[in-house]
């Protein structure tokens, strides 16, 4: 019989992080336990406000279904006990490295797939004032960043591109707007990005009301992230966006996130894998979908204060297996 545990845990992060919706400086993740005899697997999970979840209501999902993993619930039939969503997401999880453990593989092997040594991840500028994201642009620079994710809301927007752009000449740049650009001149702004060579502009819109973005042109790739959850979601987004961002909180797990991978290469829309604030517990499940990706996001353990152990190491802008 398999052993099932959860609990709650608060992280604090080393500095504040920003974006269009507000400021943390700390994080709730859950995290699962799974035992079966000697063997013990993890999975971490981070509820999200904006997506009307909690630690109480993720742990109370977990609960609700206390006996059926007891009994031995698989991951196929996970996926019809919980909704998608990060409950799911560190249950399927743990489910995966339980399940690797107890064929004497990692999930690398269970998948059939070659672990890379690392990984390019961006490192994302938290929304501040122009001068400090400029200089936490140059300093990132400084420590071998590859890729910057920029963090914007509607205030500002070019001025603190062209700044950022200045401190980071030669580093790929992406754009988050976190839907913040509802009722802005998107062509317009558009346009005058694509001076700044951005790679890509994830989200401007608010999910449900993206619509403009099949009238507007887009000289900059446009990633869905609020507007794009699971597989059943890709298929309608083809009209207004080249990429999706690939989180396992929003679908539930590895096993989605795969699904959604196959789906969308199907469907010719590019890849991005990202994360929510969280440590390297919930970046390592999601290395099996980054590897497929063009622009993987996996920051979130350089913005704690402690990380989980054994911790993925982040180093000259790649993290490292």
């Amino acid at each position: 019989m398999i052993k099932f545990d959860f609990q709650a845990v608060e992280l604090p992060l080393a500095r504040p992080f920003a974006i269009s919706r507000g400021v943390r400086t700390a994080v709730t993740v859950v995290r699962v336990t799974l035992t079966d005899g000697e063997i013990i697997a993890m999975g971490e999970c981070t509820p999200t406000a904006h997506y009307q979840e909690s630690a109480e209501s993720v742990c109370e999902q977990l609960e609700s279904i206390r006996a059926q993993v007891e009994s031995g619930l698989t991951r196929e039939a996970l996926q019809q006990a919980l909704p998608m969503g990060s409950a799911r997401n560190a249950l399927d999880c743990a489910m995966w490295r339980l399940d690797a453990a107890k064929q004497g593989k990692s999930v690398w092997q269970l998948l059939d797939m070659q672990a890379p040594e690392s990984v390019i991840t961006a490192e994302t500028l938290s929304l501040d004032t122009l001068e400090n994201m400029a200089n936490a642009a140059a300093d990132a620079v400084s420590r071998g960043a590859k890729l910057l994710k920029i963090k914007l809301n509607r205030e500002q927007i070019i001025e603190k591109v062209a700044a950022i752009r200045h401190a980071a000449p030669q580093v790929t740049l992406v754009i988050d707007a976190n839907e913040a650009w509802l009722g802005l001149d998107l062509d317009s702004l558009f346009q005058a990005l694509h001076e700044f060579n951005i790679a890509m502009i994830e989200q401007p819109l608010p999910a449900g009301n993206d619509k403009d973005l099949v009238r507007c042109l887009h000289p900059i790739p446009v990633c869905a992230d609020e507007s794009c959850h699971q597989r059943a979601d890709i298929a309608g987004l083809r009209d207004r966006y080249e990429m999706i961002n690939i989180k396992l909180d929003k679908c539930g797990g590895l096993t989605e996130a795969l699904a959604m991978a196959t789906e969308a290469k199907a469907l010719g829309l590019r890849l991005m894998v990202g994360c929510m604030l969280g440590s390297s517990l919930a970046m390592e499940a999601a290395l099996p979908v980054a590897v497929q990706a063009e622009r993987v996001d996996l920051d979130g353990p350089i913005w704690l204060a402690e990380d989980y152990q054994p911790a993925l190491r982040y180093q000259q802008g790649e993290v490292w297996l």
